[in-house]
């Protein structure tokens, strides 16, 4: 096996580093892999950790049987040195990346949750490059309110009296609960007690919150007297969730909203709404699952409703609090509220987002989200024959490319148990496909460097080629299905299509680099 320093010492190593200089200039690839007009700097270091992280790597195919242990040094050699000509060419990764989402799951939490419509990111990036009026009244010269470029817009649109943004939902569930429930009772549904993404639950929510969850109902029913009964001096809260990321069925009852108003007002109590995905239009009108609106439960009297801004709403992770305005301010007036304050990137998009939500009209064709989960079947299934061409063209013979019915799910804590009717492009092979392209190069991140042929042969499977599109330019998440790899063709956004196409012609057709 070559050392690392036999490696970084051979001449076509030597050619890329500048000896002037402590890092060498590459050129930065463009969005579609293609090398673009602006250069990135690689450090030398960066060159001997990649060497390293080659020479492990062949050492782990050689035990897993991948390489022939009888491969000679020459060989071995070439192949790390292939490698070192992509990082020449491709440069280091950053990591947090954009990744093409072929999963069919629209609000993939582990991906990011809602794309940002074109008129956000314009607000983001016009905020982001300079100085802004965040805090600072420009008409007065004062320092002002970060919240007062959103929060109008957001009772605009949802008709409430008052709004504030933090970080996320369950920052706004427990900042509300702390200032209006520390050291007393929250009355809370068994059956709506939820889990959230990464074992947060909110329980454990309330309870750090200061407040104390009084159970009420069963897992499957829970009635208006199981609330009347629960009630005593120490209460001071009856919490409604919505339970946006699971369903029950069958023998079940939960006490609508309107009659927790109307409990909450004859004794005294705060009633708050925990809506999770908030939705701000109606989605049945659109073809989708009903899903109770932010506007729907103001009007049926809540005090406050709480709501996620990367979820159907269709904006950056964001929790959004409405409701009555003496309320809001004495949450706002909370210590903590600093502590989950959300950034102007965050607030330039929202207000973006907003804008939009006052002509709910256009929402669904600009908002992508929306855009998303409304797709038509015959849209979907000339997207999948135009992938699947692509695919078969990129790949060669030895695989099998069909279109296929699939099914989508909202994702994110959205639309529980609704499945929504999709296309996908099933990939497998005929039989075992010999790959003349590796493209293994785990530098730090454990990254793949696109084109270029490998000097050792090898049988790439299925799951095989899952795992190196996941490290392709951009990474491409698939899932597999009865041996097949799928690309749902319903979470794929402009472009896509051919950057998966290159990304398989590289690790699986033998294209050159």
């Amino acid at each position: 096996m070559p050392s690392v320093s036999s490696v970084l010492e051979h001449p076509v190593v030597k050619s890329l580093l500048d000896e002037r200089a402590p890092a060498i200039q590459v050129p930065a690839p463009g969005p579609e892999g293609q090398g673009a007009g602006t250069r990135r700097a690689i450090s030398r270091l960066y060159i001997a950790e990649c060497v390293r992280g080659l020479i492990e790597d062949l050492r782990e195919r050689i035990k897993a049987g991948r390489i022939s242990p009888h491969t000679s040094r020459e060989e071995m050699f070439e192949e790390i040195l292939e490698g070192i000509r992509k990082i020449a060419q491709w440069g280091p990764r950053p990591g947090l990346r954009r990744v093409i989402n072929a999963t069919g799951i629209v609000l993939h939490t582990n991906l990011g949750r809602a794309p940002l419509p074109g008129q956000a990111l314009e607000a983001v990036m016009d905020i982001a490059r300079g100085y802004s009026n965040l805090e600072f009244d420009l008409d007065s010269g004062e320092r002002g309110s970060r919240q007062e470029s959103v929060a109008p817009l957001i009772c605009q649109v949802t008709g409430a009296e008052s709004a504030l943004v933090v970080n996320n939902n369950a920052a706004a569930v427990f900042l509300c609960l702390n200032t209006l429930a520390s050291g007393r009772e929250v009355l809370v549904s068994r059956g709506e007690q939820v889990e959230i993404g990464g074992s947060f639950r909110i329980p454990d929510v309330i309870a750090s919150s200061g407040a104390r969850m009084v159970e009420v109902g069963t897992t499957n029913k829970t009635h208006r007297r199981d609330y009347e009964n629960a009630i005593t001096e120490r209460t001071a809260v009856i919490l409604k969730i919505h339970t946006s990321n699971f369903k029950i069925i069958g023998f079940t009852s939960e006490v609508p909203l309107d009659q927790l108003v109307a409990l909450g007002k004859a004794n005294g109590l705060i009633v708050m709404e925990d809506l999770g995905s908030g939705s701000i239009v109606d989605l049945s009108s659109i073809g989708l699952p009903k899903e109770p609106t932010v506007g729907e439960s103001l009007r049926a009297g809540a005090d406050l409703v709480t709501f996620s801004g990367d979820k159907l709403l269709g904006g950056p992770q964001a929790g959004i609090i409405v409701g009555r305005k003496d309320l809001i301010a004495r949450i706002s007036r909370n210590p903590l509220a600093r502590a989950v304050r959300v950034d102007k990137m965050t607030l330039a998009a929202l207000e973006a987002i907003f804008r939009i939500y006052r002509r709910p009209e256009m929402a669904v064709e600009e908002i992508p989200t929306l855009r998303l989960l409304t797709r038509s079947l015959d849209e979907l299934q000339r997207d999948a024959e135009r992938l699947a061409a692509l695919i078969s063209n990129a790949i060669g013979g030895g695989w099998s490319v069909r279109v296929i019915d699939d099914v989508c799910e909202a994702g994110g804590g959205s639309l529980p148990g609704a499945s929504i009717p999709s296309k996908a492009v099933a990939l497998s092979p005929r039989e075992h496909h010999i790959s003349p392209s590796t493209n293994t190069c785990p530098c730090p991140g454990t990254h793949t460097h696109p084109g270029g042929h490998s000097r050792v042969p090898r049988v790439i499977t299925v799951r095989e080629l899952q795992a190196e599109l996941r490290q392709a330019f951009p990474p491409i998440v698939a899932r597999i299905h009865k041996d097949e790899l799928l690309f749902n063709v319903r979470t794929l956004l402009p472009g896509d299509a051919e950057s998966i196409a290159a990304a398989i012609s590289r690790i699986a057709g033998g294209t050159p680099a």
